[in-house]
């Protein structure tokens, strides 16, 4: 199975306010980046609809590796989503989950990819995590604008 790389962030100006997000897949020594924004949204919103656009992208099954500066989006992906898809996507205090459409899409991209989330620090000279927080931070810019 091929072994991709993902590399995510996602920005926003106020929570909520403008939002931004990047990501760079890598397989076989060549990059891709993605990149979006919304007027009004919030960064857990924005650093998941990352993960969510780079998962799209995938062509076949793949082995994915995601490396995110978000602990909600690592957690979620290793940890959280097998209790809320066992309790119908509510959370510990029986309320529907945030950003539940995306949650549920990415649980159906989960049957097809083999996907692992490595939280990596933010601000800690990542070379690929700094990139895609100056993309997501420009593309927040620009809709503010």
């Amino acid at each position: 199975m091929k072994k991709v790389e993902v590399f995510t962030d996602g920005s926003s100006l106020g929570n909520p306010g403008p939002g931004g997000w990047c990501a760079i897949l890598r397989y076989n020594g060549r990059e891709k980046i993605l990149r979006g924004s919304k007027k009004k949204t919030t960064n857990n919103e924005m650093e998941l609809k990352a993960v969510l656009e780079a998962l799209r992208a995938l062509k076949e099954p793949v082995e994915v590796v995601i490396y995110t500066d978000s602990k909600y989006v690592a957690n979620g992906l290793n940890e959280w989503i097998k209790n809320w898809v066992k309790n119908g996507w509510k959370n510990a205090k029986r309320k529907d989950i945030e950003h539940k459409d995306m949650w549920q899409e990415i649980h159906k991209l989960m049957k097809v990819h083999r996907i692992k989330a490595i939280w990596i620090k933010a601000h800690a000279n990542h070379r690929e995590n700094e990139l895609c927080d100056k993309i997501a931070k420009e593309e927040a810019e620009k809709i503010r604008n």
